[in-house]
């Protein structure tokens, strides 16, 4: 059987754990979690970083952080993880979706302005699939519209916009105001299973940041040496990840060149293989825009039918190959469709009904990902 995902194991997670452990420092915000901190500050100009238990506590830091009333509105995607929409909802916000493009299943940052009220306070674009949204459109909208935009960029580790109004590749979750990263097991990186990172790239957060990611008190500053006690002085939770968890990160920190070369050669293998018959007109390929590029955190195909997927994905297990499917349209769930304004939101359906994803890991082999397009090309034929 060929999973569909194995988390990357690199070698030293254990080393570091053992020594975190050795250390006598397991709680957090120790050795390994500054280290990992300042190495995503040092490589991408994130802002201020804060490791967190997983990429949805992450989100739900930038809502806390966005200060929303009661009824105030949030635009997100409708094809997304349930934790975009869940972190707002938390806070008494009421969610807008919007709908996907045609060419990827991102948001559609045309019909963004159309969905703002005098109560919109936030956009959040999602990366899908580790590709970048047209953030020079979504922030001349939130500029606009003194809006804040939270990015959502769960699955796009390294990948960044390349920005047609500056010229300069900028990385995703460098552009919002903040953004929220996830280190689960099907990321491109773990923290052991699960993890994230909270990213406040506005000066305005950061303070803020820190109190609410130590359960509402101003211990940072204390241990800093900035106050001479700390107390409790907002809201907060327990979202610093065990040192463990941070020392599991480290080793995959420092290897992460050679998994990103790995995923992108697995990635590119793929799309040449099954050209020939997206070209016929069996499926289409992942899109990538000339303004992204490409992380490798999945590969997809979009079927024509529901019920074509459906045969595909049969035909793969019958065969030894974990394909899925992958979100349901957040808008026509069984929790928020009531709430729904009932607008159709035909592209994010399209994706729920037809996208099917194909193994992408480190460990996957060429020869299984060719075994994967023989059998693809074989069901065609």
């Amino acid at each position: 059987m060929i999973d569909f995902n194995r988390p990357t194991l690199t070698g030293k997670e254990a080393h570091y754990m053992y020594q975190a452990v050795y250390n006598g420092k397991l709680s957090g915000n120790g050795m390994f979690t500054k280290r990992c901190q300042a190495w995503f500050e040092e490589r991408y100009g994130f802002r201020k970083c804060l490791l967190t238990t997983s990429g949805t506590d992450a989100l739900e830091m930038c809502a806390m952080l966005c200060d929303l009333q009661p009824g105030d509105e949030v635009i997100i995607p409708s094809y997304t993880f349930v934790s975009t929409a869940l972190a707002f909802l938390r806070e008494g916000a009421k969610v807008v979706f919007a709908d996907s493009m045609k060419r990827n299943p991102n948001l559609d940052a045309e019909t963004i302005e159309a969905l703002i009220t005098p109560r919109t306070k936030v956009i959040v674009p999602v990366h899908y699939a580790g590709v970048a949204c047209d953030m020079d459109a979504i922030m001349a909208i939130a500029n606009k519209h003194h809006l804040l935009v939270v990015e959502d960029a769960a699955q796009a580790i390294d990948s960044y916009y390349r920005s047609p109004v500056t010229g300069k590749p900028l990385p995703l979750g460098a552009i919002g105001h903040l953004s929220a990263f996830s280190f689960h097991e099907t990321k491109n990186i773990t923290a052991g299973g699960e993890g994230g990172l909270l990213v406040v790239n506005d000066e305005r957060f950061i303070r803020r940041a820190e109190i609410i990611w130590e359960k509402g008190t101003n211990r940072a500053e204390f241990f800093r040496g900035e106050v001479n006690k700390y107390g409790w002085v907002d809201m907060g939770s327990s979202f610093l990840p065990s040192e463990v968890n941070a020392a599991f990160l480290w080793a995959q920190l420092e290897n992460i060149d050679a998994i990103q070369h790995k995923r992108k050669y697995i990635w590119e293998t793929y799309q040449k293989r099954l050209k020939p018959l997206a070209d016929k007109g069996c499926f289409t390929l992942p899109d990538i825009p000339d303004y992204a590029t490409n992380n490798a955190h999945m590969f997809y195909l979009v079927l024509p039918t529901l019920e074509a997927r459906t045969a595909l994905i049969k035909y793969l297990k019958e065969n030894g190959v974990g394909a899925v499917f992958h979100y349901l349209s957040l808008h026509s769930s069984e929790f928020y469709k009531s709430r729904h304004d009932g607008r159709q939101l035909p592209e994010c359906d399209r994706y729920a009904d037809c996208l099917v994803r194909l193994p992408l890991f480190y460990d996957l082999t060429i020869e299984q990902v060719n075994t994967i397009c023989d059998l693809i090309k074989t069901y065609y034929q």
